[in-house]
């Protein structure tokens, strides 16, 4: 099926591999799948590009779009404002692009209040024990917070239920197909595009 694109929210705990699922995801499919761009209010880091790493916005200008509507999600982390912009993401859409947004749970349930359509999806780990190993294996992190990710973890973990589908992964390949699955299941759903579809092989006949 053809015409608008979809909107596949990606959320997972920290340390689960979500980027790198994504990552591969694009490299299959990039030519039909574009990743979201955040807009920030700090300042661009050593070669950082302004529309291709970060939208970099002013305070002001991130505050005037906050009560303009201008995003789909947004917060404060660490004195400075993200979020991701609802213009850009809808124009792909129109054009027929699918457009991934990688975000935590908290900016997810933002999106859903905020955009009807989107389609989310939840990776989750082999298991609670793999995703310890994972992140001690990250070598980053003291036993304190750890600690307060695995919390973290399973604080997310309990919004499964608003989440449309789930991706274990446990390997990387197998992870990726079931994401891409996923998405091309989607475009196979009938939905609102049923009067559509059968006016087409109507006036086809």
């Amino acid at each position: 099926m053809t015409g608008k694109g979809r909107l596949f929210i990606i959320s997972g705990p920290s340390g689960v591999g979500k980027g790198t699922i994504v990552s591969e995801l694009l490299r299959r499919q990039g030519d039909r799948l574009d990743l979201s761009v955040s807009a920030t209010t700090r300042e661009p880091r050593e070669g950082e590009e302004d529309g291709i790493s970060y939208f970099f916005l002013t305070e002001e200008e991130f505050l005037k779009r906050v009560e303009n509507g201008g995003f789909l999600e947004h917060a404060s982390v660490h004195g400075h404002f993200y979020g991701t912009p609802r213009p850009p993401v809808e124009e792909k859409l129109e054009q027929g692009h699918d457009v991934i947004l990688e975000i935590d749970v908290q900016g997810a349930m933002q999106v859903k209040d905020n955009f009807s359509g989107g389609v989310f999806i939840f990776i989750l780990p082999p298991s609670i024990r793999e995703l310890r190993k994972r992140l001690v294996g990250r070598g980053t992190e003291s036993e304190p917070d750890l600690e307060l990710r695995m919390g973290k973890a399973l604080e997310e973990i309990d919004f499964l239920k608003e989440y449309d589908y789930a991706v274990v992964n446990d390997d990387l390949r197998v992870a990726t197909d079931e994401l891409a699955a996923v998405i091309a299941a989607e475009h196979c759903r009938v939905g609102g595009e049923a009067d559509s579809m059968i006016r087409k092989y109507r006036e086809e006949f």
